[in-house]
């Protein structure tokens, strides 16, 4: 359902089944007309008005700006579960990789093989930090997310 109304009597809704077209426009004209010739529109018109003059009447609603809210909250907290996840699982593999790491801090030798395996390490380190850094980011913006979610839940009663 669309709605039209006219910037000289803007209290006046012509609602039209459908979305906004051309098609959707000459209904409301018609509308807009039969109200004229019937004497409920005193409004007089310039001459040449067109149905491109109509004004859509586009509804804003406070519960659709509330929906959203709960909506990207949950997309915020799921989110942050997949993430949480995703460093849980590569953890303790970036820890070991870590230890490694102070080997080539020493003065002790290092063979090619323990240099071959932390480098290939490093792609798991480079992961999980990339990912803990995410979490721990997207973990701020969750706290938000969570109070928009408990006040949606709060009971009306209390």
């Amino acid at each position: 359902m669309v709605k039209y109304t006219l910037a000289q009597s803007p209290h006046i809704i012509f609602d039209v089944p459908g979305k906004d077209s051309a098609k959707a426009r000459d209904k409301a004209m018609d509308q807009l007309m039969e109200r004229m010739d019937s004497g409920e529109l005193p409004t007089e018109l310039e001459e040449g008005f067109g149905p491109q003059q109509l004004i859509e009447v586009k509804e804003t609603s406070i519960d659709s700006a509330g929906d959203d809210a709960i909506t990207q909250a949950v997309q915020v907290l799921s989110n942050l579960a997949t993430l949480k996840l995703k460093v849980q699982e590569s953890r303790s593999e970036a820890l070991e990789i870590r230890k490694a790491v102070d080997v080539l801090f020493t003065d002790e030798s290092v063979s090619e093989e323990e240099i071959t395996r932390l480098k290939e390490g490093f792609k798991v380190l480079k992961n999980f930090a990339q990912a803990n850094l995410r979490y721990q980011e997207a973990r701020a913006k969750a706290i938000d997310a969570r109070q928009v979610l408990d006040k949606a839940l709060k009971s009306p009663d209390k």
